[in-house]
């Protein structure tokens, strides 16, 4: 090869020096590499001509050869290019011509790159300027995909010139962070050479280097202006950010600084900035309406999607916000281990990104969800259920730090940028985000919703308070927290009115997130300071005498505990003395903690529930040398606490801060400690009574046990069927310790973790040591137990060992009243006679044990006294005496109580107990009724009320355990003693009853109402969810009356015009004159999906009433009452302009209800289901699509159906997985998986290996649909997938004719695939 370019270049000097013409130069040329077999574009002649030019021969005879070879397509021009620019542009001061030349070669082949693509030896002359320009090391990646080394390489050109034109202007010394990339020394360059056009003067010389950076500048300007190049540099700033910044700053530095670029007629700084601001922008431009513009076009239309506005529409947008919020009130079902705070945040999160809309009405969204939960319940119905202080919680604890997790994940965003950043010069103005203004928008227009802002009456003066004092701050007075507290309803004036948005203000202030000037707003406040009174006589003591250092007296301890602390300081200060103060001031300062500061401390909530939480963890005294555990000393204090988060509102509130894993985590060590002590002394009160380790314990363990679904069997959560509901379902005390250790070990690391950090008291340290069941033996060892007993598979008790002993004393106190000596219930190893008496003060002493072995003996004390009762030889009533002694012994062994009954029951072997008012109590008196209550509850939903037993022959019966169970229940009185026992079995009761046949619930709750009069509301509402937990059919009737209700397609007055209302109503109980009223649907579903043994079954069915509701919306185009309306105008047709836009916003707000039901109902198992397996077959079948008719309205149906299902579809994923990466969801991790899996399925499609039955114009919508909206409102999605994956659904949609997002799809899918976009882009010739 070495011969043909020594003849190459021999024959290039003959015709030089012959001044030949360069096309019959290139003609030889090109007919020699011919004869030697050298196929061209030849990169060895380019380099061969490229090294004879520079510089030896540098005339312009030889430049004309070099630039005929590139046009006769000999030498590959991008190649010269690279080529030059490594000899030329580092010479351009010697060489002033030479770059001349050189950016008029560039301008001529970099903008016409179609051809160079085309050509055969593409790949080779791609990874020839790889070699040149060493593209692979400065941009640090391994492959060297042809496309990719085009893009680095187009960049680079532009990077070059800019470097070169500030260096000629003496600017580039300025940025030294960024050190020159491109102005290498070339190896080739000789000082002495000689330049052609030397002959110039030095004013001529000057003034053709000024002509060059102008032209370099000018050149640097088309490439960011052009269609072609500036989207390929587009590429670097989408997966190249780093690169991306030095450029932009150095672009900065040329428009600032230049004056060369001033004195531009055609192109000025700000225009070359606002080509490069346009280059980020093609998302926005592009595919941004594309759903409603196909949606409309496809109906001979040209109109755009409408605009939302704060109406029902807009208001049905945050519909998953209702729906997540009601759902977790429902306490008595789900204590979660995950926090309400951070599912929200990703769920306003996407549904921000998919319905589009500005971050101030996406805040208003949330707000006003809240504010509607919070009127559903301002009138509560009475029950063990969480109610007013956990709805307050919602709207100012829970939506406020949703919000400002928001606001921080933004700035902590914007803080890391600034800090990664070469010159990092930015970082204090970039502190704070843009959503932190748009929160003030937002509190501005929530003024308007004065109808959701009305306080609960007993929120009322607090809000008059939040009222009066920013009036008073207004005024310019300074008036401290002791001045507030005092402010009682008389002394405010009738014009000081406040309300919920007040409070929210408050709380935003309370975190940081707004600062006083909103006291200022137009309309915030109505009364003048003058009309508050300047002081009050007779100031009660309150937080403020604490922090100046009152003593916790018990008037001020009363004081402390009914009013909720105002700031963190006092809550610290308050946690101060709980830590190390007397042990008076302790258990005083463990009850104010516990008091209104954690209920309705709205503006501390967080910090009362994680100081809480630290306080049941003391730490081991220094220097402890006790054999006993540490914590039994402090048992008096940890009552306290105990006993003070008990309450159903307290728990509740500890989930929706996410606290329970670590609740959990302390509550562990107590049990251990206190269920292995022996209760030979007990501590006095200064209440006077006395507390055992016992009592210690059961509190302990009770609370503990709420914090997961203990009385249900694990199977229950991984069978086949099951799904995990979206706020999450406890497996046990193992996945609560996994989340814990995963929290601690993970917080602060992430940005907006650090952004937190600065909200949280600097004096909270949790020790992040991991837990697991093995660092507690004897919890360990009932849990195992405790699952036997569930599953039913407990072995025998052999006789004569300690726990035989302890079944013998436990029985012998519960049937005391039996003559034992002529009939015993259990066998005995015993020959003693004893008398009654002393035999149950003998079983006393022996009960002088552990409270983990009377755990242990439990079980088998229950198999005992509930065969005896079967066989007759104990009462009903004696049984029921005799547990409600087991339990008023050790209230720990209700746990057992509930799971060993729930197991025999489950094994159906007992007889049924006849509920005849002789041997087991009579439900006759009331059953009538809640037959009654309960159509009434269900008559909204179309479900028929199988008939009760009132009466005649059929006799009403239970299964003897839960008869047992129920005559337990009822032993108690409602009292606050009884409590914290009723919250922890009357759950447990009603999950019972419910999964037992039909009529058992609603016998269950005539018998409670017949106890408790003011629970007959929950209770007939308990019992007619228990229709929907026997029928199939049942729960498909309700989804369709949700559907219809939501969607204002039902014919009953309660739908109206369809929206939230209609879905979610007002709660439940009698709010209505005549007593109960229907509930509705949404509501009913929200109490009943938990209980379905088998969820699977929901993907099918509401994609099945996705379809219908999309078939109905498009026939009958508007609710009634505007379709008649339209129907009196020419454009009431029903795919015109108004009708067919309206169907789309219904079709999308029935997607987005149908997304919500299966991601509550659920979770991330009925997702996968859906990605896997449900979706798949729809479209593998015919579903219908025959039955839709021909014509335009049969299409416009078909294509609605495919983009229902494509809004359906990624809904569903983004509420499970999150939108980004900041996703602390474990479902997040399994992302990439599931999408991988449906998106194989969906690129086989378009390639034609699977053969689909649906509608084609329903796949194409839906298609076109889902990846549109992967790109528009999820771009992580798409880098998450495979390159070759996203390269066959680029073609399949290139197919479908939609080249735009087949473009967009490999734009934003990351390097892998930025070379497959840039030869896309170069193909579509813009």
């Amino acid at each position: 090869m070495a011969i043909i370019w020594d003849g190459v270049l021999e024959h290039t000097r003959s015709a030089q020096e012959k001044n030949t013409d360069p096309l019959l130069w290139a003609i030889h040329i090109n007919s020699a590499l011919n004869a030697a077999g050298v196929s061209v574009p030849s990169v060895e002649l380019a380099d061969c001509l490229v090294s004879y030019i520079c510089w030896d021969n540098h005339v312009p005879i030889t430049w004309k050869f070099l630039e005929k070879a590139a046009t006769m397509n000999i030498v590959p021009p991008l190649f010269v290019v690279a080529l030059l620019s490594t000899r030329v542009v580092p010479n351009r001061l010697l060489q002033p011509a030479a770059y001349r030349l050189y950016m008029l070669f560039l301008k001529r082949y970099a903008f016409s790159l179609a051809s160079q693509i085309s050509c055969p030896n593409y790949k080779k002359i791609m990874k020839s300027i790889d070699g040149v320009l060493q593209l692979s090391l400065v941009y640090g990646h391994k492959e060297c995909e042809p496309g990719v080394i085009l893009v680095e390489f187009i960049f680079s050109m532009v990077w070059q010139l800019l470097e070169a034109s500030l260096d000629d202007e003496g600017l580039l010394e300025n940025v030294p962070e960024n050190k020159p990339r491109w102005l290498t020394e070339s190896h080739n360059m000789d000082i002495d050479g000689p330049d052609c056009f030397s002959g110039k003067t030095p004013e001529q010389k000057d003034g053709l280097q000024k002509a060059n950076t102008t032209m370099a500048i000018e050149i640097i300007g088309e490439f960011l202006q052009n269609e072609i190049t500036s989207r390929i540099v587009s590429l670097v700033h989408q997966n190249m950010p780093a690169h991306w910044e030095s450029f932009i700053q150095q672009l900065q530095m040329l428009a600032t600084k230049s004056s060369v670029l001033r004195s531009l007629k055609h192109l000025s700084p700000d225009t070359l900035l606002h080509f490069a601001s346009n280059i980020h922008k093609f998302l926005s431009q592009e595919c941004k309406t594309k759903l409603e513009l196909n949606a409309i076009m496809a109906a001979g239309s040209q109109i755009t999607f409408p605009s939302h506005s704060h109406g029902d529409n807009w208001s049905s947008l945050w519909l998953p916000i209702d729906l997540i919020l009601e759902d977790a009130m429902d306490g008595g079902g789900q204590v979660t281990a995950n926090s309400a705070v951070e599912i929200i945040s990703g769920l306003v999160k996407a549904l921000q990104a998919i319905n589009g809309t500005t971050w101030h009405d996406t805040f208003l969204g949330l707000w006003v969800s809240a504010l509607r939960l919070v009127q559903r319940e301002r009138d509560p119905s009475e029950g063990p259920v969480p109610r007013l202080d956990t709805c307050m919680c919602m709207l100012l604890c829970t939506a406020t730090l949703v919000v400002a997790n928001l606001i921080e994940e933004e700035e902590g965003e914007l803080i890391e940028e600034a800090e990664r950043s070469p010159t990092n010069q930015r970082k204090d103005k970039q502190a704070l985000g843009k959503r932190r203004g748009e929160l003030v928008t937002c509190l501005k227009l929530l003024g308007e919703y004065e109808g959701l802002l009305t306080p609960p009456q007993s929120v009322v003066q607090v809000a008059n308070q939040a009222a009066a004092k920013a009036i008073i701050f207004a005024s310019g007075n300074a008036v401290g927290n002791g001045y507030l507290e005092c402010l009682s309803a008389n002394d405010l004036p009738m014009n000081c009115s406040g309300n919920l948005r007040h409070l929210i203000v408050e709380a935003c202030i309370a975190r940081n997130l707004l600062d006083t000037s909103a006291y200022f707003w137009p309309g915030y406040i109505h009364a003048r300071s003058n009309h508050i009174p300047r002081s009050i006589p007779g100031q009660i003591p309150g937080w403020s005498s604490l922090m100046k250092g009152s003593p916790l007296t018990p008037p001020l301890v009363n004081v402390l505990v009914t009013t909720p602390a105002p700031s963190l300081a006092e809550i610290e200060k308050i946690y101060e003395i709980a830590r190390n103060g007397s042990d008076e001031d302790r258990i005083s300062a463990a009850t104010i903690l516990c008091g209104a500061s954690l209920a309705r401390g709205w503006n501390v909530q967080e910090h009362t529930i994680i100081f809480i939480t630290l306080l049941l963890s003391p730490p081991v005294p220094p220097n402890y040398r006790g054999t006993e555990s540490h914590l039994i000393s402090q048992a008096p204090f940890l009552n306290v606490l105990l006993i003070g988060i008990s309450s159903v509102d307290c728990v509740q509130i500890f989930s929706l801060h996410g606290l329970v894993p670590l609740l959990a985590g302390t509550l562990m060590p107590i049990c251990e400690a206190f269920g292995a002590c022996v209760p030979n002394g007990s501590w006095t009160l200064a209440s006077g009574e006395e507390l055992s380790c016992h009592t210690v314990f059961s509190n302990a363990f009770t609370l503990l046990l709420r914090l997961w679904r203990f009385n249900r069997p694990p199977a229950e959560h991984t069978m086949g069927g099951a799904a995990t509901p979206a706020l999450g379902s406890q497996l046990g005390p193992e996945y609560l310790l996994s989340v814990r250790n995963c929290l601690l070990a993970s917080f602060g690391k992430s940005p907006r973790d650090r952004m937190k950090c600065k909200r949280l008291s600097k004096i909270i340290t949790f020790s992040a040591e991991p837990l697991f069941m093995e660092s507690f033996p004897k919890l360990n060892l009932w849990y195992r137990q405790h699952k036997e007993c569930i599953a039913s598979t407990r072995t025998g008790l052999p006789p004569g060992g300690p726990i035989h002993q302890i079944v013998e004393a436990l029985l012998s106190m519960m049937i005391r009243k039996i003559n034992r000596g002529t009939q015993s219930v259990t066998p005995t190893t015993s020959g003693s006679s004893n008398s009654s008496g002393s035999a149950y003060d003998d079983a006393l002493m022996k009960l002088r044990v552990p409270a983990w072995d009377i755990l242990e003996a439990t079980p088998f004390v229950l198999d005992a006294a509930l065969t005896a009762c079967a066989h007759g030889r104990l009462s009903p009533r004696e049984l029921a005496t005799g547990l409600k002694d087991l339990a008023d012994l050790l209230p720990a062994t209700l746990a057992t109580i509930v799971s060993y009954f729930s197991a025999e029951v489950t094994r159906g072997i007992w007889k049924p107990a006849y509920m005849n008012g002789t041997d087991w109590p009579s439900p006759a008196a009331n059953l009538s009724m809640v037959e009654q209550q309960i159509k009434k509850i269900l008559a909204a939903t179309g479900v028929n009320v199988p008939s009760l037993p009132v009466g005649g022959n059929s006799p009403t019966t239970l299964p003897l355990p839960l008869a047992a169970f129920v005559s337990l229940t009822i032993t108690y009185k409602l009292d606050k003693a009884s409590e914290r026992c009723l919250v922890l079995i009357g759950p447990a009761m009603n999950a019972l009853a419910s999964g037992c046949p039909w009529p058992c619930m609603p016998i269950v709750s005539s018998l409670w109402v017949q106890k408790v009069k003011r629970w007959s509301d929950f209770l007939v509402f308990s019992a007619s969810a228990t229709v929907f937990h026997h029928s199939r059919d049942a729960v498909v009737q309700l989804l369709k009356s949700c559907f219809t209700s939501t969607l204002g397609l039902g014919s009953a007055s309660i739908y109206n015009n369809g929206g939230v209302g209609a879905l979610l109503g007002h709660g439940f109980g009698s709010h209505f004159s005549g007593g109960m009223s229907p509930v509705a649907p949404g509501i009913l579903y929200l109490r009943v999906f938990r209980s379905l043994r088998d969820a699977m079954f929901l993907n099918e069915e509401i994609v099945s009433l996705l379809m219908i509701s999309v078939r109905d919306i498009a026939s009958s185009g508007l609710p009634k009452g505007q379709a008649e309306k339209l129907k009196k105008t020419k454009y009431g047709m029903r795919h015109g302009h108004v009708s067919l836009a309206t169907s789309m916003t219904r079709v999308k707000h029935a997607a987005l209800l149908g997304a919500s039901l299966v991601w509550i109902s659920g979770g991330s198992g009925l997702v996968q289901s859906l990605m896997k397996e449900t979706l798949p077959s729809w479209f593998l079948s015919e579903n219908g699509s025959e039955q839709e008719g021909g014509g335009e309205s049969g299409h416009v149906v078909a294509m609605l159906r495919g983009y229902a299902l494509a809004y359906f579809a990624v809904l569903c994923g983004a509420f499970t997985w999150g939108i980004d990466s900041s996703s602390i969801w474990p479902a997040s991790q399994r992302r990439p998986s599931i999408l991988g899996s449906h998106l194989e399925f969906v690129a086989s499609a378009l390639d034609g290996k699977i053969s689909l039955r649906c509608d084609w114009a329903t796949w194409h919508a839906y298609v076109s649909g889902f990846l549109s909206l992967m790109v528009r409102c999820t771009p992580l999605w798409v880098q998450e997938v495979e390159a070759d994956m996203l390269k066959r659904l680029s073609n399949g949609l290139r197919q479908l004719n939609e080249p735009d997002l087949a473009l967009r799809l490999l734009e934003i899918g990351g390097k892998r695939v930025m070379g497959a976009a840039a030869e896309m882009i170069i193909g579509k010739k813009f």
